[in-house]
Parts: C-alpha cells; structure tokens; sequence
C-alpha cells in the first residue's frame, strides 16, 4: 500500500526549509514562493506553477518537474541531479551553480536562461 502526501500550498507561500519530500504538488500554484533550502526530493511537480519561486539550495533531486512553469525562478545553488525537466519552461531561471546532472532537460525552454551554456 503506498501512501501519497497531499499539499494546498497559496500561491506566494514562505516554505522555507520545509521538508516535502514526495509531495503530489501537481499543477500547484507556487508563484513566487519562498522555497529557499526546501527539500522536493521526489516530489511531483508537473505543470506546476513556480514561475519567480525562490529555490536557493532546495533540494530537488528525481524530482519529476516535467511542464513545470519556472521562468524567471532562481534555482541557484539547487539540486536537480536525476529530475525531469522535460517541457518545462526556465526562461529567465538563475541556474548559478545548480547540479543539473543526470537531469532530463529534453523540449526544455532554456532561453535568457542564466548560469548554464546552451548548445546552437
């Protein structure tokens, strides 16, 4: 039996440090939320909102972000190793020192996105 953790989370919300890990956050509305050092390991977050969201240092490993909204998010410093970023939108992210390895960043739209080189 597998149990699922469920979230109502307001949009613009100061979790900081807040521990969610495996959260079903599923298209939440997370605008500009604080999420700074907040661990989202395994946690689903497809189609969510974190447009503006602030993930200083959050731990996001395996996370499954597929069509996720993070433009203009700062990811600086965050874990992604193993998350799927596939069709997700970082236009505008700050992804400054953030571990991207073994991320899945396939149909990702990467543009003005800042601390990572995009291949032409």
């Amino acid at each position: 039996m597998e149990i699922t953790k469920t979230y109502k989370i307001e949009a613009g919300a100061n979790l900081y440090g807040a521990d969610l890990r495996g959260a079903d956050l599923r298209r939440a509305d997370l605008y500009g939320a604080n999420l700074r050092r907040a661990d989202l390991s395994d946690a689903d977050l497809r189609g969510a909102d974190l447009s503006g969201a602030d993930l200083r240092r959050a731990n996001l490993r395996y996370a499954d972000l597929r069509g996720a909204d993070l433009r203009r998010a700062d990811l600086s410093d965050a874990d992604l190793r193993g998350a799927d970023l596939s069709d997700a939108d970082l236009s505008g992210a700050n992804l400054y020192g953030a571990n991207l390895y073994g991320a899945n960043l396939v149909g990702a739209n990467l543009s003005n996105t800042k601390g990572i080189e995009v291949a032409a």
